[in-house]
């Protein structure tokens, strides 16, 4: 079954939506370090896939969007060790916008 199949098969997935915009000259290396993830979520329980987008008309901004089969699988991998693990690799010396960093919980009605 396709990865689309399955997130067909149950459209009400938890979708965790993590927004943020760069604020210093790292937003290559900030899209070079997702790229390179060491994907420890993709074996976390109720993860079912992961979409990283970056801005067109401002670069800058990321959103991460990460699919669950619920909100408590989503949950327990934040409170998780490997959730921590995870931002190991985030470039050093990065800077965020003061006030750009949000996370909203979402659920899938529709593709």
């Amino acid at each position: 079954m396709s990865d689309h199949a399955a997130v067909s098969a149950d459209p009400e997935l938890f979708v965790a939506v993590s927004v943020f915009v760069v604020a210093n000259e790292m937003d290559d290396a900030v899209q070079d370090a997702f790229r390179a993830r060491p994907h420890l979520v993709d074996g976390a329980d109720g993860f079912v896939r992961m979409e990283v987008l970056r801005g067109v008309d401002d670069p800058k901004e990321f959103w991460l969007i990460t699919h669950w089969r619920d909100e408590a699988s989503y949950v327990a991998w934040h409170r998780g060790h490997t959730y921590h693990d995870s931002h190991a690799g985030i470039p050093k010396g990065l800077k965020l916008v003061r006030g750009s960093a949000s996370v909203r919980r979402m659920r899938s009605v529709a593709l």
